[in-house]
């Protein structure tokens, strides 16, 4: 059975960092492509970035330059480092198995705060 869970989320003021984590289980995570994605109210669903089992990765533009995925094959463990934060990235984000939005997690939320 694919698990997925994020963790991480929480405030954070305008151009500070956080850190979002996402625990896999259930499947091959060292063979599969992962993805971050991000729904807020006002801008619907969103792929924030995505990495390919050896590393690469993907960035939608408006997290470009700020936002920094990586994983751990070894824990199946993926990561979002999120720097200079903006009012616009508050959202709950979600980390999903593959490139799609079927198979993912609760989710977390990230609030940014002026």
């Amino acid at each position: 059975e694919v698990r997925l869970v994020e963790s991480g989320g929480g405030s954070v003021q305008a151009g500070g960092s956080l850190r979002l984590s996402c625990a896999a289980s259930g499947f091959t995570f060292g063979a599969t492509y992962m993805t971050w994605f991000r729904q807020s109210p006002g801008k619907g669903l969103e792929k924030v970035a995505n990495i390919s089992p050896s590393g690469n990765t993907f960035y939608g533009d408006d997290v470009k330059g700020r936002f920094a995925v990586s994983r751990d094959n070894t824990k199946s463990i993926m990561y979002l480092n999120m720097n200079n934060v903006k009012l616009e990235d508050t959202a709950m984000y979600y980390c999903a198995k593959g490139t799609g939005f079927t198979d993912r997690g609760p989710g977390t939320q990230v609030t940014v705060t002026p």
